[in-house]
């Protein structure tokens, strides 16, 4: 068994003691292990002799996915830490110093999505020499990941009039939080029986727009996946009940 394999199972190993006692996240070590590496391949600097690549990186988590790590989540951050370690040394890629992994709560992301920074830092009190690239002075993009969607920049700042597409009518939404389901009460009313009095709010956010299910009987879908919370973005398709709505921007 390769080093890399090896690595693997031990990861896929957390999830079988952890997931175990409890609901069973969408997000998987290993898969935030092999976007990791696709992120370091990513953020390639190109020195005098060698190929340096990030040594810091920050893995967002949707509230649920944290929680469901946290009784692991030190020995989560090692194993990842070897994984890109070893898969810097077999690509023969250049590391200022072993790579560290931070995990934060993000609450734009839905369970499933996890969000990857990376930047490269050196280590303090080392020489500058003709062959050490400059340290980053940010962190990049945060690259989305979901298991339904292509990887995307996380909670662009949406310009422009959010607004909810029911077929031709345009619902346009407006304030800081809007009451969606079929109450009269609501903010914008759907007549449909399988959309519970009070389904969902939408809730402004960070520059975007966030959906979460009140406790709905029925549920609320985000492009197909079933979502307790999510941050959209143009052209996501909501279903509630048997209404499907486009969240979209003008």
């Amino acid at each position: 068994m390769s080093v890399l394999r090896s690595l693997e199972a031990k990861l896929e190993g957390l999830v079988e003691g952890a997931f175990s006692r409890a609901f069973k996240s969408e997000v998987q070590p290993v898969e935030i292990a092999h976007k990791l590496a696709k992120e370091m391949e990513e953020h390639k600097l190109v020195s005098v002799s060698r190929t340096y690549v990030p040594n810091h990186y920050r893995v967002y988590l949707s509230p649920k996915d944290r929680e469901q790590f946290a009784s692991y989540e030190d020995a989560l951050r090692k194993e990842l830490s070897d994984y890109l370690l070893e898969h810097a040394r077999q690509e023969g890629l250049a590391l200022t110093s072993r790579p560290q992994v931070e995990l934060i709560t993000d609450e734009r992301l839905g369970l499933g999505e996890f969000g990857i920074q990376a930047q490269l830092v050196q280590v303090a009190g080392e020489d500058e020499g003709p062959d050490l690239p400059p340290s980053q002075g940010e962190f990049g993009h945060t690259m989305v990941y979901s298991p339904d969607r292509e990887a995307r920049p996380l909670a662009e700042q949406l310009h422009g009039q959010a607004i909810l597409r029911d077929g031709d009518r345009r619902r346009v939404l407006a304030g800081e939080r809007v009451l969606v389901g079929r109450s009269r009460e609501c903010d914008i009313r759907i007549d449909d029986p399988n959309v519970s009095r009070r389904h969902c709010e939408l809730r402004r956010q960070d520059g975007g727009w966030v959906i979460v299910d009140l406790n709905s009987t029925n549920g609320v879908k985000v492009n197909g996946r079933r979502v307790d919370q999510a941050h959209l973005s143009p052209g996501d398709e909501i279903t509630l009940g048997l209404t499907r709505l486009t969240f979209d921007v003008d």
